[in-house]
């Protein structure tokens, strides 16, 4: 029988269920039972009396108490002369004090027992460095013990139980949309903006410098939240990268998140560096963050309700394909313009489509996409024209355009197009364009959840944006594949540490060419034979030794940017090209500019390669580090015009296959790999896989702090790539020049910038006997695993499936693709699930025998376990030894408690607990297991 945890009543998994909304520390700030107002006044005017005011004129379902050292009432109501007075366990201290007092108060607050603060006062790291240190004195008072928005925020609504905890002037509407902003000023103006437009909010959150609770805290709670349907954020600063990442990422499935993110241009960004006191970073990473995590990001306020409205409403659409029907030309051109211009595509009307439009519209009608059913068309027109298009399998949206000329009846048309609403996976939007005459059909398109735009580029725009959500989200988690048979992906580790140790031994903090291909050849990445000459005669020798032509480059410790000093000599026929071309090097090297470093020669010597001449494209492959999301990766266009064109994509490691393909996609270049003018395609797939290697050792290495491979040369037939220098078979694809950089000697290696998303715990992958002899691997889960677990749920009986889940699931159920994505490609920051694996002698097939889950219990130090083995291998052992890995994990990520809860028949489960040291106890028909790992 298999050990397990329970399961909700549903069936759902932990991972994907949601748990611990109740128990959640932010439900102190969003559904407090007790308020203190700290510096409540009566002073017209004053924040503290606004913020007073605005939670007793909102009953919310708790008591105000009123802090006021000097009066002994506020607004009629008994005040108190601190919160230690207060005759309650206070949920949540509103702090309007001035800056200097604030880590007092927080400090009586934490001494008080108070759970949560919203500290609303300004004056802090946006202030300059006395604001910092008051900052650094609250963080270090409150940490592990109060919760904290702001300081320097408006404050929270929840209009739901009508909590106003800030110092606007209204409450805002209860709706189904959790607005979070960065700048208080801006969210008033939004929920002045709402009630004109009868907009509604399940929270409005105002979180200021977030020294403590940040956008990961609230996504993780609002997506929690049953009365939050998407989530709106205005941000200016990003905070803890990674807290972020694994939030929106979680959430971004369920709901979606969209964010407007000032500071595109770099007075934007100083503007908002200023305002926050925080580093705005890099936009164009931002953009590859919000790609992998599943954000959409919009340019404007309006786009931000827009796709708010239109999500909740409509499906996403699975390709860029739009039809556009419209009753007049003008419109039809504008939303094709706009549609192109955004990434979009004009649906190609199948032939069966435009025949059966033939037979319903007029001759004159446009006979294309656009479908112009000209300007005298009425309901019925419009109507057989939707029906017909709405099934052509090429489209993947409908926008339906409509002028108000003299035949045109813009309520009945719009009636008629209201049936049209839930078109199976593709989304209607409407443009009703007009004044008056249009207002009563928008009000029954919008009934009928069909958003309406008053402009059809508008709603081009819209249907875009709703395309690249649904692509994000599509890559977020499509199985990839895997890169390479296990014994040919094994790079070279110990190679790569030594050639940065010796690097750093010396002092340097450049790898040499010879070095940088070196380490590039450890992570079988193809790269071309280079031979090292200290001399015009070694030279001579080695081109004599590859075979002319060749190429040679400067040899140096000292210079990046070899051809800057002209030291890349191409295309060398003879020895006496190789001599000249050796001198011109030398000279040009001791001319360079650049500073010596503690006395070395810029001139070494030449490295000597041949002249690969291959049909095919430069590109460049690169990382850096960023100042907020640590390494960032580059693929793009290469060569020496690399700055100019700029065609590059970028995103953040750890890449599989999926994202190597997601991320070359979004390049100009891409195009032309595919194959133009009758040219073969290069190997994608291979190209992809090397952007994989390329993202493992730029993880596993972190004292790399620039690598650059420019260029990397991608032909469509395979390139001669000699014995040693690589993965054979490649592809075509071979590394012509490398460039690594490392950070500096003195730096420590705690201070090594942090990777944005946690990558494969290799740490924990190892080979085990079973106690019957059998020999199995067990190690983390990964993305492409999911083939494997739908083999593994094969073999699982009813019984098992029922101790696993505490009722039956189908088996159609436990393997569709989207819950298995979800329980393999997880977060390991979240939690760690171990796969047993057993590979067959004889075929070389993997399966997969058994599965261990930890799932930590968010804002605490507490985690449960699951564990399931197939039902053909109980008894071997398996059981006990993932629970004790899961124990020694949950150690190490400094866990103090790890639970689970046993059904009673699950005798198998509760003896494997009890082996490794848990307690069980009975409740009712369950057993409640518990490990305290604070003890020895």
């Amino acid at each position: 029988m298999k050990p397990t945890p329970a399961k909700p009543a549903d069936g759902a998994d932990r991972a994907l269920d949601v748990l611990h909304f109740e128990r959640d520390s932010l439900r102190a700030i969003f559904a407090p039972k007790s308020v203190a107002v700290i510096g409540a006044t009566e002073k017209e005017g004053r924040v503290g009396r606004t913020v007073l005011w605005n939670l007793i004129s909102n009953p919310f379902g708790g008591t105000v108490y009123p802090i006021n050292k000097r009066h002994k009432q506020v607004l009629g109501i008994k005040a108190y002369a601190d919160v230690a007075s207060v005759p309650e366990p206070v949920d949540l201290a509103i702090i309007v004090t001035p800056a200097p007092t604030v880590p007092g108060v927080v400090s009586e607050c934490v001494a008080a027992g108070v759970k949560s603060a919203i500290i609303i006062s300004a004056g802090f790291k946006e202030a300059g460095a006395a604001g910092v240190e008051l900052e650094r004195q609250i963080a270090e008072t409150a940490r592990g013990k109060l919760r904290l928005i702001g300081p320097n925020c408006l404050g929270v609504m929840r209009p739901l139980s009508h909590l106003n905890a800030t110092f606007a002037s209204a409450m805002a509407r209860p709706g189904t949309v959790a607005f979070i902003s960065q700048s208080g000023a801006l969210l008033t103006a939004v929920l002045d903006w709402s009630f004109r437009e009868n907009v509604g909010f399940s929270a409005c959150v105002s979180v200021g410098s977030m020294l403590d609770v940040d956008w990961g805290d609230l996504i993780n709670y609002l997506g929690d939240d049953p009365h939050t349907h998407s989530i709106m954020i205005y941000m200016e600063s990003i905070g803890d990268a990674r807290s972020f990442i694994s939030a929106a990422r979680e959430v971004a499935l369920a709901k979606p998140i969209i964010v407007i993110k000032a500071g595109r241009t770099a007075a934007a960004a100083k503007a908002a560096a200023s305002h926050t006191g925080a580093l705005a970073g890099s936009d164009d990473v931002l953009d590859a963050v919000f790609r992998r995590c599943g954000v959409l990001r919009v340019n404007s306020i309006s786009e931000l309700f827009y796709m708010a409205e239109v999500l909740a409403k409509q499906p996403r659409p699975p390709r860029p394909r739009l039809t556009i029907v419209t009753n007049a030309g003008g419109p039809g051109v504008l939303a094709t313009d706009t549609l192109i211009a955004r990434g979009g595509e004009l649906a190609e009307l199948s032939a069966p489509t435009i025949e059966a439009l033939n037979q319903v519209l007029p001759p004159h009608w446009s006979h294309g996409n656009p479908i112009d059913i000209l300007g005298d068309a009425d309901p019925e027109r419009y109507a057989q024209a939707l029906a017909i298009a709405a099934k052509d399998p090429n489209s993947d949206g409908l926008l339906v355009a409509l002028t108000p000329q003299a035949m045109t009846d813009p309520t009945e048309t719009a009636r008629r197009l209201a049936a049209f609403a839930a078109t199976p996976g593709k989304p209607v939007l409407a443009s009703w364009m007009g004044g008056k005459d249009v207002v009563a059909g928008e009000a029954i398109l919008n009934q009928a959840n069909i958003p309406t735009f008053g402009y059809p580029d508008t709603a081009a725009r819209i249907f875009t944006l709703m395309w690249r959500y649904a692509y994000n989200l599509r890559g977020l988690y499509e199985t990839p594949t895997q890169v390479e048979a296990e014994n040919e992906a094994v790079p070279d580790r110990a190679q790569a540490r030594k050639l940065i140790l010796d690097a750093r031994k010396s002092g340097r903090t450049l790898l040499t060419e010879f070095e940088s291909k070196q380490m590039l050849a450890a992570y079988r990445i193809p790269t071309v034979p280079t031979r090292i000459a200290a001399s015009e005669a070694e030279a001579v020798k080695c081109a004599a030794a590859i075979g002319y032509p060749v190429v040679l480059k400067l040899h140096s410790r000292t210079i990046t940017h070899k051809t800057e000093v002209g030291g890349v000599q191409l295309n060398l026929a003879n020895a006496n090209a190789v001599r000249c071309a050796y001198r011109a090097i030398e000279s040009g090297a001791k001319a360079a500019r650049e500073p010596r470093v503690r006395g070395r020669k810029h001139f070494l010597g030449v490295s000597v390669q041949p002249m690969v001449k291959l049909d095919g494209y430069e590109l460049i492959v690169g990382s850096s580090v960023d100042a907020q999301f640590g390494p960032v990766l580059l693929f793009g266009a290469g060569g020496q015009l690399v700055e100019v064109f700029r065609d590059r994509a970028l995103a953040l490691p750890p890449l599989n296959t999926t994202l190597a393909r997601r991320m070359m996609e979004q390049t100009t270049i891409h195009k032309a790999l595919q194959g133009v003018r009758g040219r073969a395609s290069v190997d994608l797939d291979a190209l992809a896989r090397l952007l994989v290697r390329f993202s493992q050792l730029v993880v596993e290495q972190p004292w790399i702090k620039e690598i650059d491979i420019n260029p990397l040369l991608a032909a469509p037939s395979p390139a001669p790539l000699p014995p040693d220098a690589g993965t054979p078979g490649a592809g075509g694809i071979i590394a012509l020049d490398a460039r690594i950089v490392l950070h500096a000697p003195d730096m420590r290696e705690d201070q090594l910038p942090r990777l944005a998303i946690r990558p494969y715990p290799a740490q924990y992958v190892s080979a085990w006997t079973s106690k019957s002899g059998m020999a199995v691997t067990i190690r983390p889960i990964r993305p492409e695993d999911e083939p494997l677990m739908v083999k593994f749920h094969a073999t699982l009986s009813e019984e098992s499936v029922y101790m696993r889940y505490f009722h039956y699931i189908q088996y159609n159920q436990r393997v569709a693709h989207e819950r298995l994505t979800r329980l393999c490609f997880i977060d390991y920051d979240r939690e760690m699930a171990l796969v047993v694996e057993r590979k067959d002698a004889k075929t070389g097939e993997r399966a997969i025998l058994a599965i261990g889950r930890l799932s930590k219990v968010r804002q605490t130090a507490e985690a449960e376990f699951a564990i399931l083995v197939s039902d053909a291998v109980q008894g071997h052992g398996f059981g006990v030894e993932l629970l004790r890995r899961l124990v020694g994990i949950g150690r190490d990520e400094k866990l103090k408690r790890i639970v689970a809860t046993i059904l009673s028949d699950n005798v198998a489960m509760q003896r494997v607990s009890r082996k490794v040291g848990f307690t069980l106890k009975r409740v009712g028909s369950e057993f409640n297991a518990e490990l305290d790992l604070t003890k020895a």
